[in-house]
């Protein structure tokens, strides 16, 4: 990634890495609570997920801003659609984690697109 706000995205973009690892230990801990088995390897993840891929060309901070905020979106859209689920099986705490990992993603994304909002005129 290139640009002027290369560094303040790089450490945001590490802070949202960091709370994604963490949702994925409340979900991997969750499964095994209830009898599963969490599959949690790159390659089974990568097969399961529903996500878009990851543009591997991205270079300027612009581009990596709106790849990150779409795949945010995303996921934030399909946590909702996995509450609804749990709340239709009556897993009220399956439903609260959910609810939790969107009310950070849903932060998360504030952020990001912040970084695409233009700069405000003052017209006073």
């Amino acid at each position: 990634m290139k640009g002027a706000n290369f560094i303040a995205l790089h450490k945001l973009f590490d802070e949202i890495n960091d709370s994604v690892e963490d949702y994925v230990d409340l979900i991997a801990e969750r499964i095994a609570q209830l009898g599963g088995i969490a599959e949690g390897t790159a390659r089974v993840v990568a097969e399961r997920s529903a996500l878009d891929v990851y543009p591997l060309v991205l270079e300027t901070s612009d581009e990596h801003v709106d790849a990150l905020s779409t795949a945010i979106a995303a996921f934030a859209r399909t946590a909702r659609l996995g509450i609804d689920e749990m709340d239709e099986l009556e897993d009220a705490v399956s439903s609260d984690i959910l609810t939790e990992i969107t009310r950070g993603v849903d932060q998360w994304l504030w952020f990001v697109e912040a970084h695409q909002q233009g700069e405000r005129v003052d017209i006073s």
